[in-house]
């Protein structure tokens, strides 16, 4: 056993990345294509699931490929929503997490008297990222869309059953459709007449350590690797970065900063914020995470660049000699529609006290602190619900950047670890792939003591701006009370769908 190997395959939002690892944590082969996010119209955000197809087996080739891994596990990214034929092949595109063309539906469903019951049975806060509120979009605007698919699911349910895989919706991902009842893992009634389906269109809930099949022939062919292969389900990156992290334990905080960004924290028993600001998914049945997820991440850098004409790099360098707090210039980053805490995405992007002495460097800074200034409204939201947190981990792309790594500390305001190299998500999957096939008890308590193989190499203290930023946290919220509605009008001329979110984003009681 301690010779065998496991592959797990990570299909994010941008790219999917192929991981080969030994059954304690090294690292083998890696792989990794990207693919791109389309905007066919306003607030449209959708990717093609045979680019994506393709990306998928080039990942596993370069990370894998000629060799014999003793399982096949999988991550995804959440909240996609992608309709199937009877032959498991696509009808139409993926609309993912970040589609925010169901705004004015989630506003609508806001407003109900009994808004927040929907979220306390499900885990799932209701905004346009998620798949029901997509669901109830398609019904009443594109409702041939909504009838012609056999099967509703997201990317993982796709690859998995085209891998050779039966057809089943792990429960993480599941909880973050807004469809499953967390305490009785079915599809839950009343989202199911909202989202206009039966259960039979929905794929059977399974355990994200279940095995769901074999890699079949055709997919071995294209991938370079074994027929017969065990395919494990897995679960959805949020969670399973926890768990690559190694912070399935009490009051250990995971934070990744991606495309998108989240806090996340492992609970032993589903948790639910009576506030509706945070959500609650599944990693196993013994686990769940609670948190927060910020849309705005790494999507912010990579459109400073873009807008700005530099690569990032150089933004980086020039945020990073530009003063704490962009000398007076705030950024509410919100280039898509925001999430945590307030889940209404009534407020776009924005900068106050824009001056001409301010250049490239500041505008980069206050974008980057904006970020950060979200997260640390999700982290006071998760103390407020009385979740302790004793310690933070941090992930993800952003963590390249040593100026970004300390400017995370210095917001939050507390320290922050660096771990030593796993692969966050797609190390998750391994694991739960490795129980999957009994090369791991199944208890969580196994799966903690595996994930504690994850070392943090360097921990940053908060600097001297880090009570600078907690006031500016606090003129962040009051941006969100004064302007919300302001730039929601605005949002509205431009983008007609949003008109009816615009008279409720700063009144919503599930958005605060």
């Amino acid at each position: 056993m301690s010779e065998a190997s496991v592959l797990a395959v990570d299909v994010g939002t941008t790219s999917t990345k192929a991981v080969l690892f030994t059954t304690t944590g090294a690292v083998l082969g890696e792989g990794d294509r990207g693919y791109p996010l389309a905007e066919p119209e306003p607030g449209a955000a959708v990717q093609d699931p045979e680019t994506i197809w393709e990306a998928v087996g080039d990942a596993v080739r370069d990370a894998a490929g000629g060799t014999r891994p003793a399982v096949v596990a999988f991550s995804a990214a959440m909240h996609g929503l992608l309709g199937v034929d009877d032959g498991g092949d696509p009808v139409g595109p993926l609309l993912t997490w970040a589609d925010a063309r169901a705004v004015g539906v989630a506003a609508e469903l806001r407003r109900r008297d009994d808004a927040l019951a929907l979220p306390r049975r499900t885990g799932t806060p209701i905004h346009s990222m998620s798949p029901l509120v997509k669901l109830a979009w398609l019904r009443r605007e594109r409702p041939s869309l909504h009838a012609a698919p056999a099967r509703w699911g997201g990317v993982k349910e796709f690859v998995l059953g085209r891998a050779g895989g039966e057809r089943a919706a792990d429960a993480s991902c599941a909880s973050g459709t807004g469809l499953m009842d967390l305490a009785r893992r079915c599809w839950d009634d009343e989202a199911l007449e909202l989202a206009g389906l039966t259960a039979d269109r929905l794929d059977p809930i399974v355990d994200t350590a279940a095995v769901v099949g074999e890699l079949g022939a055709a997919a071995a062919r294209e991938w370079d690797l074994p027929s017969g292969t065990p395919l494990v389900a897995g679960a959805g990156d949020g969670p399973l970065a926890n768990l690559g992290l190694g912070a399935v334990r009490p009051g250990v905080l995971a934070c990744s900063i991606g495309t998108s960004g989240a806090l996340r924290l492992a609970v032993d028993r589903p948790g639910i914020d009576p506030r509706g600001r945070l959500f609650c998914y599944e990693l196993t049945r013994d686990r769940w995470v609670v948190g927060g997820a910020v849309t705005n991440g790494g999507v912010v850098l990579d459109w400073a660049s873009e807008t700005f004409g530099a690569d990032t790099d150089t933004l980086l360098t020039e945020a990073a000699a530009t003063p704490p707090g962009a000398e007076g210039l705030l950024a509410i980053p919100h280039l898509l529609a925001e999430r945590a805490p307030r889940w209404d995405g009534g407020l776009g992007g924005t900068f106050l006290n824009l001056q001409r002495s301010h250049s490239r460097g500041h505008l980069t800074r206050a974008l980057l602190e904006g970020v950060c200034l979200q997260l640390r409204l999700v982290l006071d939201s998760l103390r407020d619900a009385d979740m302790a947190v004793e310690e933070v981990r941090a992930t993800g792309g952003f963590a390249r950047s040593a100026f970004w790594r300390q400017l995370l500390a210095d917001v939050l305001g507390v320290p922050v670890g660096f771990t030593d190299g796993h692969q966050g998500s797609a190390y998750g999957a391994a694991l739960l792939g490795m129980q999957g096939v009994g090369l791991l008890d199944g208890s969580v308590d196994a799966l903690a003591d595996a994930a504690d193989h994850v070392t943090v190499t360097e921990t940053l203290e908060p600097g001297a701006s880090a009570p600078g930023h907690t006031r500016r946290r606090d003129l962040v919220e009051q941006v969100h009370d004064e302007l919300a509605d302001v730039v929601g009008e605005l949002r509205a001329s431009s983008y007609p769908s949003a008109a009816s979110a615009t008279s409720s984003s700063s009144t919503s009681d599930s958005s605060r």
